[in-house]
């Protein structure tokens, strides 16, 4: 069974990839291991699929080579997928500056998508295995459950690492190491922290609570929501950071950043010398986080009784919390995975691999990690038209 593209993957970069190369005129078939296509898609968002950040730049990007994403994202830019988007009639609302949510449900976007490669003539195949890609005398041999396929173009968009229950594993790195590509090492990005067993016993009952705040880590900073679980720190301030952190790293949270907190202090030691620390920061956070880190860290009694050391102290404590996480939640539930195939290995215009004419790697199997809040979803989008431009 002979085809002119052969798109291994059938999420995001996949199908964009697809219905695009299709358009061109290209005979197409999508070969998905799962049930169902783009479940990444619609487990995104809580359910509504925050398909593209507004103000993307490369600069969102973490990567070994920071330029390779800026082709590609500079030829499908945001406005170019919102087309798309108002083409189809699905309307989306803009939840924080520039990140844009379906106002429904993320399976509108999968719809779309397959409504596009229904259009453009694209075969999709589920629960297909794919055993082995090899070299034929023009193009791959593509060994399946189905039986093999020939392509002179072959797309792998497999994905990484994250999120193994929705069916990720690490077939595109298996692929690239096969013909002599090299890959990075990966981690869980993007994901919750955990916490050391004495720090989450105290911790443990705020668990749900929010407290906006900014972390460091590495010399990046992100100033987001951060939220107490039963198994550590989560929300989108620790899911950044994450992405930043590597293990045995000390993380930095800044719990009042709108606050100059040692001159707050100071003031409010002379307004109210009788109220007790507790009280007072119950004034930018709850009640519990407040009175629960006044008892971890031993703040007690009337601030009139806190010398000028003391209440630095106080103030340092809350404005650069030090915390060293135990790890991550992993793959379980992160978001992207950090690294992958090597940049250099791949055109960046044209996504084939250099050492395999007609091998194709896209979206986040390659060691480009985007931001929270839609700029992964923007890197699918982009590498897949790009790819479908010239399969």
């Amino acid at each position: 069974m002979t085809y002119d593209v052969v798109v291994i993957g059938g999420g995001a970069s996949g199908l964009m990839c697809a219905a695009t190369a299709a358009y061109r005129g290209r005979r197409v078939l999508v070969l998905e291991h799962t049930k169902k296509l783009g479940r990444k898609i619609l487990m995104s968002g809580g359910g509504r699929c925050n398909f593209t950040h507004m103000h993307n730049t490369p600069a969102n990007f973490l990567g070994a080579n920071p330029h390779f994403c800026k082709s590609a994202l500079s030829r499908y830019k945001p406005l170019d997928f919102v087309e798309l988007v108002d083409r189809h009639g699905v309307e989306y609302h803009e939840k924080t500056p520039g990140q844009l949510f379906c106002n429904e449900s993320s399976k509108e976007i999968l719809q779309l998508l397959l409504t596009e490669c229904d259009w453009a003539g694209v075969e999709l195949m589920t629960e297909t295995s794919v055993f082995s890609v090899t070299q034929a005398t023009t193009g791959y041999y593509i060994k399946t459950s189905r039986g093999q396929f020939v392509a002179p173009s072959v797309v792998i968009a497999t994905g990484g690492l994250s999120i193994p229950n929705g069916g990720a594993t690490g077939f595109a790195y298996e692929i690239a190491e096969q013909f002599g590509l090299a890959v990075t090492s990966r981690q869980a990005a993007l994901v919750p922290f955990t916490l050391q067993p004495d720090l989450l016993e105290h911790l443990k009952p705020l668990s749900g609570v929010s407290q906006p705040v900014s972390v460091s880590c590495n010399g990046m900073t992100f100033s987001e929501n951060m939220l107490l679980t039963h198994r550590g720190l989560s929300g989108p301030a620790m899911l950044q950071i994450s992405s930043y952190w590597c293990a045995g790293d000390m993380i930095e949270i800044d719990l009042v950043p709108q606050l100059a907190l040692d001159e707050w202090l100071r003031e409010q030691r002379h307004d109210r010398p009788k109220a007790e620390l507790r009280t007072l920061m119950a004034q930018h956070m709850t009640k519990r986080l407040a009175q629960t880190l006044c008892d971890l860290w031993g703040f007690e009694g009337e601030l009139g009784q806190y010398s000028n050391v003391r209440l630095q102290e106080a103030a340092r404590q809350f404005k650069r919390w030090q915390i060293k996480p135990s790890g991550t939640e992993g793959y379980r539930t992160a978001e992207v995975t950090l690294g992958g195939i090597e940049t250099d290995e791949v055109s960046q215009k044209t996504f084939e691999a250099k050492k395999a004419p007609g091998l194709y790697f896209i979206g986040e199997c390659l060691d480009v990690t985007g931001h929270l809040g839609g700029h992964n979803f923007q890197w699918a989008w982009a590498s897949g038209h790009c790819a479908g431009q010239h399969v």
